[in-house]
């Protein structure tokens, strides 16, 4: 497997994989979430709360932040919930998802404020809200994450 290389711009040097991520620490984001320019403001006792600016990038055709920047944020946001709990190095997964788009995105920062909701065996439920910067409900997100049976995947 080869490790992924970034140059002084954060673009990607190398191959289309596989590749072998290495993290700065357990709780942090990965190229993908940098990409969206999330920032972890807290990821402690099985709570996440994370942030997204809205640029152009980001914009679907009508100029509305696109549902899937949403989506990720809100997933990324359980994942570093969940991470808060278990130990480093753990592997898991989203293994289904539930979204209800509740109101459009015209600007500002998202927020995300995430919950590892419950725990039965490997199976993890966790679940997000996401607010505009009014503080309105724009996204109720709920998951179910698998934690993998090896250390190795």
């Amino acid at each position: 497997m080869e490790t992924i290389s970034l140059n002084a711009d954060g673009e990607e040097k190398g191959s289309t994989g596989p590749q072998r991520i290495e993290m700065e620490r357990w709780i942090s984001c990965a190229p993908f979430e940098r990409l969206l320019h999330l920032r972890i403001v807290e990821a402690v006792d099985g709570r996440a709360t994370l942030t997204m600016p809205f640029l152009a990038d980001f914009a679907q055709g009508s100029g509305l932040l696109h549902g899937g920047t949403l989506v990720s944020l809100a997933d990324t946001s359980v994942v570093m919930a969940i991470k808060s709990l278990l130990p480093e190095g753990t592997h898991f997964a989203t293994v289904s998802m539930d979204v209800k788009f509740l109101y459009p995105v015209k600007q500002g920062t998202v927020t995300a404020r995430a919950l590892a909701a419950r725990r039965e065996g490997r199976s993890i439920e966790g679940r997000a809200i996401l607010y505009n910067e009014e503080e309105r409900i724009v996204l109720e997100f709920t998951s179910h994450f698998k934690i993998a049976r090896d250390r190795q995947i």
